[in-house]
Protein backbone atom coordinates (compact mmCIF):
# COMPACT_ATOMS: atom_id res chain seq x y z
CA UNK A 1 0.00 0.00 0.00
CA UNK A 2 1.49 3.33 -1.03
CA UNK A 3 1.41 6.22 1.43
CA UNK A 4 -0.19 9.27 -0.17
CA UNK A 5 0.26 12.45 1.86
CA UNK A 6 -2.44 14.23 -0.16
CA UNK A 7 -5.04 11.57 0.60
CA UNK A 8 -7.92 13.07 2.63
CA UNK A 9 -8.53 11.75 6.13
CA UNK A 10 -11.96 10.34 6.91
CA UNK A 11 -14.01 12.16 9.52
CA UNK A 12 -15.86 10.62 12.39
CA UNK A 13 -19.47 11.19 11.24
CA UNK A 14 -20.56 12.18 14.75
CA UNK A 15 -17.99 14.98 14.78
CA UNK A 16 -19.23 16.69 11.62
CA UNK A 17 -20.60 20.18 11.70
CA UNK A 18 -24.05 21.18 10.50
CA UNK A 19 -22.49 22.99 7.53
CA UNK A 20 -23.38 21.90 3.98
CA UNK A 21 -22.13 18.44 3.03
CA UNK A 22 -21.34 16.86 -0.36
CA UNK A 23 -24.28 15.33 -2.16
CA UNK A 24 -24.01 11.88 -3.75
CA UNK A 25 -26.65 10.76 -6.23
CA UNK A 26 -26.80 7.08 -7.14
CA UNK A 27 -28.75 5.80 -10.14
CA UNK A 28 -28.89 2.50 -12.01
CA UNK A 29 -25.90 3.37 -14.17
CA UNK A 30 -23.83 6.07 -12.45
CA UNK A 31 -22.76 7.84 -9.27
CA UNK A 32 -22.48 11.64 -9.16
CA UNK A 33 -20.97 13.66 -6.32
CA UNK A 34 -21.10 17.43 -5.83
CA UNK A 35 -19.30 19.51 -3.21
CA UNK A 36 -21.05 22.44 -1.49
CA UNK A 37 -18.62 24.72 -3.33
CA UNK A 38 -19.81 23.41 -6.74
CA UNK A 39 -17.14 20.94 -7.86
CA UNK A 40 -18.62 17.71 -9.27
CA UNK A 41 -17.68 14.30 -10.62
CA UNK A 42 -19.74 11.61 -12.36
CA UNK A 43 -18.73 7.95 -12.71
CA UNK A 44 -20.46 5.27 -14.78
CA UNK A 45 -20.77 1.89 -13.09
CA UNK A 46 -19.95 0.45 -16.49
CA UNK A 47 -16.16 0.35 -16.43
CA UNK A 48 -16.10 2.63 -13.35
CA UNK A 49 -15.43 5.26 -16.01
CA UNK A 50 -15.25 8.87 -14.86
CA UNK A 51 -17.23 10.77 -17.50
CA UNK A 52 -17.27 14.26 -15.98
CA UNK A 53 -15.15 16.35 -13.63
CA UNK A 54 -16.12 19.98 -13.22
CA UNK A 55 -14.53 22.71 -11.15
CA UNK A 56 -16.50 25.15 -9.00
CA UNK A 57 -16.74 27.50 -11.98
CA UNK A 58 -18.61 24.84 -13.94
CA UNK A 59 -15.71 24.24 -16.34
CA UNK A 60 -15.52 20.67 -17.66
CA UNK A 61 -12.02 19.15 -17.50
CA UNK A 62 -12.66 15.85 -19.30
CA UNK A 63 -13.42 15.26 -22.97
CA UNK A 64 -16.10 12.72 -23.89
CA UNK A 65 -17.03 11.99 -27.48
CA UNK A 66 -20.51 13.08 -28.59
CA UNK A 67 -20.96 9.51 -29.89
CA UNK A 68 -19.57 7.75 -26.81
CA UNK A 69 -21.64 4.74 -25.78
CA UNK A 70 -22.79 5.31 -22.19
CA UNK A 71 -25.18 2.36 -22.10
CA UNK A 72 -22.64 -0.39 -21.43
CA UNK A 73 -22.61 -1.64 -25.02
CA UNK A 74 -18.92 -0.80 -25.54
CA UNK A 75 -16.06 0.99 -23.74
CA UNK A 76 -16.55 4.74 -23.36
CA UNK A 77 -14.70 6.96 -25.82
CA UNK A 78 -13.53 9.65 -23.42
CA UNK A 79 -13.44 10.42 -19.72
CA UNK A 80 -11.12 8.14 -17.73
CA UNK A 81 -11.44 4.49 -18.81
CA UNK A 82 -9.52 1.97 -16.67
CA UNK A 83 -7.05 -0.22 -18.56
CA UNK A 84 -6.43 -3.62 -16.86
CA UNK A 85 -4.82 -6.19 -17.02
CA UNK A 86 -3.20 -5.46 -20.40
CA UNK A 87 -2.39 -2.21 -22.20
CA UNK A 88 -3.01 -1.93 -25.93
CA UNK A 89 -3.38 -4.97 -28.17
CA UNK A 90 -2.58 -8.10 -26.13
CA UNK A 91 0.63 -10.02 -26.84
CA UNK A 92 0.34 -12.95 -29.24
CA UNK A 93 1.31 -15.36 -26.48
CA UNK A 94 1.00 -15.42 -22.73
CA UNK A 95 -1.76 -15.18 -20.09
CA UNK A 96 -3.37 -12.03 -21.55
CA UNK A 97 -3.17 -13.09 -25.21
CA UNK A 98 -6.90 -13.90 -25.46
CA UNK A 99 -8.13 -10.65 -23.96
CA UNK A 100 -9.45 -7.68 -25.96
CA UNK A 101 -7.40 -4.52 -26.37
CA UNK A 102 -6.91 -2.72 -23.03
CA UNK A 103 -8.32 -5.70 -21.12
CA UNK A 104 -11.72 -6.10 -19.50
CA UNK A 105 -11.95 -3.57 -16.64
CA UNK A 106 -13.26 -0.75 -18.85
CA UNK A 107 -15.99 -2.98 -20.33
CA UNK A 108 -17.29 -4.61 -17.14
CA UNK A 109 -19.87 -3.29 -14.70
CA UNK A 110 -18.36 -2.43 -11.31
CA UNK A 111 -19.97 -2.40 -7.87
CA UNK A 112 -20.36 0.85 -5.94
CA UNK A 113 -18.84 0.18 -2.53
CA UNK A 114 -19.77 3.41 -0.80
CA UNK A 115 -18.66 6.93 0.05
CA UNK A 116 -16.75 8.77 2.76
CA UNK A 117 -16.14 12.47 3.38
CA UNK A 118 -13.25 14.48 4.77
CA UNK A 119 -12.98 17.97 6.19
CA UNK A 120 -10.08 20.32 5.45
CA UNK A 121 -7.89 20.95 8.50
CA UNK A 122 -7.76 24.69 7.91
CA UNK A 123 -11.51 24.90 7.30
CA UNK A 124 -12.71 22.80 10.20
CA UNK A 125 -15.01 25.27 11.90
CA UNK A 126 -18.39 25.09 10.27
CA UNK A 127 -17.17 24.98 6.67
CA UNK A 128 -18.56 21.58 5.72
CA UNK A 129 -16.72 18.74 4.04
CA UNK A 130 -13.82 19.55 1.73
CA UNK A 131 -13.83 16.26 -0.21
CA UNK A 132 -15.77 13.09 -0.89
CA UNK A 133 -14.34 9.68 -1.76
CA UNK A 134 -16.27 7.16 -3.88
CA UNK A 135 -15.11 3.53 -3.97
CA UNK A 136 -15.86 0.99 -6.71
CA UNK A 137 -15.01 -2.72 -6.77
CA UNK A 138 -14.45 -5.42 -9.37
CA UNK A 139 -13.61 -9.01 -8.47
CA UNK A 140 -12.73 -12.20 -10.29
CA UNK A 141 -15.83 -13.92 -8.94
CA UNK A 142 -18.02 -11.29 -10.58
CA UNK A 143 -16.65 -11.63 -14.09
CA UNK A 144 -18.60 -13.12 -16.95
CA UNK A 145 -17.59 -16.72 -17.63
CA UNK A 146 -16.41 -15.79 -21.11
CA UNK A 147 -13.89 -13.38 -19.56
CA UNK A 148 -12.84 -15.82 -16.83
CA UNK A 149 -11.99 -18.40 -19.44
CA UNK A 150 -9.57 -15.95 -21.05
CA UNK A 151 -7.91 -14.75 -17.82
CA UNK A 152 -8.72 -17.25 -15.03
CA UNK A 153 -7.02 -15.53 -12.08
CA UNK A 154 -8.53 -14.49 -8.77
CA UNK A 155 -8.16 -10.76 -8.17
CA UNK A 156 -9.72 -7.79 -6.46
CA UNK A 157 -9.78 -4.23 -7.77
CA UNK A 158 -10.82 -1.23 -5.69
CA UNK A 159 -10.97 2.07 -7.54
CA UNK A 160 -11.18 5.19 -5.39
CA UNK A 161 -12.29 8.51 -6.87
CA UNK A 162 -11.80 11.45 -4.50
CA UNK A 163 -13.28 14.82 -5.41
CA UNK A 164 -11.82 17.78 -3.54
CA UNK A 165 -11.65 21.52 -3.88
CA UNK A 166 -8.00 21.11 -4.83
CA UNK A 167 -8.64 18.59 -7.62
CA UNK A 168 -9.55 15.01 -8.46
CA UNK A 169 -7.67 11.96 -7.20
CA UNK A 170 -8.13 8.52 -8.81
CA UNK A 171 -6.34 5.47 -7.37
CA UNK A 172 -6.51 1.80 -8.38
CA UNK A 173 -5.74 -0.90 -5.80
CA UNK A 174 -4.95 -4.32 -7.28
CA UNK A 175 -4.85 -7.45 -5.10
CA UNK A 176 -3.99 -11.06 -5.93
CA UNK A 177 -6.70 -13.09 -4.18
CA UNK A 178 -5.73 -16.45 -5.66
CA UNK A 179 -3.11 -19.09 -4.92
CA UNK A 180 -0.79 -18.41 -7.87
CA UNK A 181 1.14 -15.37 -9.06
CA UNK A 182 0.19 -13.36 -12.14
CA UNK A 183 1.31 -10.31 -14.10
CA UNK A 184 -0.62 -7.27 -15.21
CA UNK A 185 -0.47 -3.77 -16.65
CA UNK A 186 -2.71 -0.85 -15.66
CA UNK A 187 -3.42 2.61 -17.01
CA UNK A 188 -5.85 5.47 -16.37
CA UNK A 189 -6.68 6.48 -19.96
CA UNK A 190 -7.48 10.14 -19.26
CA UNK A 191 -9.00 12.33 -21.99
CA UNK A 192 -8.41 15.96 -21.03
CA UNK A 193 -10.54 18.76 -22.47
CA UNK A 194 -8.66 21.72 -23.93
CA UNK A 195 -9.70 24.77 -25.94
CA UNK A 196 -7.28 24.55 -28.86
CA UNK A 197 -4.64 21.91 -29.56
CA UNK A 198 -2.66 24.42 -31.63
CA UNK A 199 -2.17 26.55 -28.51
CA UNK A 200 -1.52 23.62 -26.17
CA UNK A 201 1.84 22.38 -24.94
CA UNK A 202 2.77 19.65 -22.46
CA UNK A 203 5.62 20.05 -20.00
CA UNK A 204 7.31 17.68 -17.57
CA UNK A 205 8.50 15.21 -20.20
CA UNK A 206 11.73 16.92 -21.31
CA UNK A 207 14.78 14.63 -21.61
CA UNK A 208 12.55 11.60 -21.01
CA UNK A 209 12.75 8.38 -23.02
CA UNK A 210 9.63 7.35 -24.91
CA UNK A 211 8.37 4.57 -27.14
CA UNK A 212 6.84 6.09 -30.27
CA UNK A 213 3.97 3.91 -31.47
CA UNK A 214 3.52 6.07 -34.55
CA UNK A 215 7.11 5.23 -35.54
CA UNK A 216 6.90 1.44 -35.24
CA UNK A 217 7.42 1.41 -31.46
CA UNK A 218 10.96 2.76 -31.75
CA UNK A 219 12.62 4.37 -28.73
CA UNK A 220 13.53 8.07 -28.63
CA UNK A 221 14.48 10.79 -26.16
CA UNK A 222 12.52 14.02 -26.05
CA UNK A 223 14.96 16.85 -26.67
CA UNK A 224 12.62 19.79 -26.07
CA UNK A 225 11.31 20.89 -22.64
CA UNK A 226 7.72 20.99 -23.91
CA UNK A 227 5.74 18.92 -26.39
CA UNK A 228 3.57 20.55 -29.05
CA UNK A 229 1.09 18.42 -30.99
CA UNK A 230 0.79 19.07 -34.72
CA UNK A 231 0.06 15.53 -35.96
CA UNK A 232 -0.84 12.11 -34.57
CA UNK A 233 0.95 11.44 -31.27
CA UNK A 234 1.07 8.08 -29.47
CA UNK A 235 3.98 7.96 -27.04
CA UNK A 236 4.74 5.91 -23.94
CA UNK A 237 7.12 7.87 -21.69
CA UNK A 238 8.92 5.44 -19.41
CA UNK A 239 10.70 5.60 -16.08
CA UNK A 240 9.78 9.22 -15.46
CA UNK A 241 11.50 10.83 -12.48
CA UNK A 242 9.35 13.97 -12.39
CA UNK A 243 5.92 13.31 -10.90
CA UNK A 244 3.99 16.11 -12.62
CA UNK A 245 3.01 16.44 -16.26
CA UNK A 246 1.40 19.79 -17.04
CA UNK A 247 -0.90 20.84 -19.86
CA UNK A 248 -0.43 24.50 -20.80
CA UNK A 249 -2.73 26.77 -22.82
CA UNK A 250 -0.95 29.69 -24.45
CA UNK A 251 1.90 29.01 -22.05
CA UNK A 252 -0.33 29.26 -18.96
CA UNK A 253 -1.21 26.31 -16.67
CA UNK A 254 -4.44 24.55 -17.61
CA UNK A 255 -4.16 21.11 -15.96
CA UNK A 256 -1.62 19.19 -13.88
CA UNK A 257 -1.46 15.40 -13.79
CA UNK A 258 0.57 14.12 -10.83
CA UNK A 259 1.52 10.43 -10.83
CA UNK A 260 1.25 8.40 -7.63
CA UNK A 261 3.47 5.29 -7.48
CA UNK A 262 3.49 5.03 -11.28
CA UNK A 263 6.44 5.66 -13.60
CA UNK A 264 4.91 5.73 -17.08
CA UNK A 265 2.85 8.35 -18.91
CA UNK A 266 1.14 7.95 -22.28
CA UNK A 267 0.43 10.99 -24.45
CA UNK A 268 -2.10 10.42 -27.26
CA UNK A 269 -3.93 12.46 -29.84
CA UNK A 270 -5.37 10.64 -32.88
CA UNK A 271 -5.29 13.69 -35.18
CA UNK A 272 -7.39 13.99 -38.29
CA UNK A 273 -7.11 10.63 -40.09
CA UNK A 274 -7.51 8.36 -37.06
CA UNK A 275 -10.31 10.50 -35.63
CA UNK A 276 -12.18 10.15 -38.92
CA UNK A 277 -11.66 6.39 -38.86
CA UNK A 278 -13.21 5.90 -35.40
CA UNK A 279 -16.97 5.53 -35.55
CA UNK A 280 -17.46 6.68 -31.94
CA UNK A 281 -15.23 9.76 -32.16
CA UNK A 282 -17.27 12.95 -32.53
CA UNK A 283 -17.18 15.62 -33.59
CA UNK A 284 -14.62 14.55 -36.15
CA UNK A 285 -12.53 17.62 -35.42
CA UNK A 286 -12.77 16.88 -31.69
CA UNK A 287 -9.08 16.03 -31.65
CA UNK A 288 -8.52 19.80 -31.56
CA UNK A 289 -10.21 19.98 -28.14
CA UNK A 290 -8.66 16.96 -26.42
CA UNK A 291 -5.38 15.37 -25.47
CA UNK A 292 -4.81 12.18 -23.50
CA UNK A 293 -2.28 12.28 -20.66
CA UNK A 294 -2.47 8.81 -19.14
CA UNK A 295 -0.62 7.55 -16.07
CA UNK A 296 0.14 3.88 -15.65
CA UNK A 297 2.47 0.95 -15.45
CA UNK A 298 2.66 -0.24 -19.04
CA UNK A 299 6.29 -0.34 -20.22
CA UNK A 300 6.70 -3.72 -18.52
CA UNK A 301 4.65 -5.98 -16.26
CA UNK A 302 3.83 -5.83 -12.58
CA UNK A 303 3.81 -9.21 -10.83
CA UNK A 304 1.73 -10.03 -7.77
CA UNK A 305 2.19 -13.16 -5.72
CA UNK A 306 -0.76 -14.54 -3.70
CA UNK A 307 -1.96 -11.99 -1.16
CA UNK A 308 0.15 -9.14 -2.54
CA UNK A 309 -1.24 -5.71 -3.40
CA UNK A 310 -0.26 -2.95 -5.82
CA UNK A 311 -1.64 0.56 -5.74
CA UNK A 312 -1.15 3.51 -8.07
CA UNK A 313 -3.03 6.47 -9.44
CA UNK A 314 -2.98 10.21 -9.98
CA UNK A 315 -3.97 13.60 -8.66
CA UNK A 316 -5.27 16.14 -11.19
CA UNK A 317 -5.48 19.89 -10.69
CA UNK A 318 -7.39 22.34 -12.86
CA UNK A 319 -6.65 26.04 -13.23
CA UNK A 320 -10.06 27.13 -14.54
Amino acid sequence: MVDRPKKPTSLNPSARSSAPQPTVDISDDRVTATLPTGESVSILLYGATVISWKTASGAENLWVSEKAALDGSKPVRGGIPIVFPVFGPPPKEGPTSKLPQHGFARSTRWEFLGKSSSEGEAQGQGSGDESVKLDFGLYGAGLDESVKSKWPYEFGLVYSVTLGREGLMTVLNVRNEGDEGWEFQMLLHTYLRIDDISKTTISGLGSATYIDKVLDATTHTQSTPTLSITSEVDRVYTGLKQDTTSVLADGKPRLDVVRDNLEDTVVWNPWREKANAMGDFAPKDGYKQMVCVEVGSVAGWQRLEPGETFEGGMMMRSYV
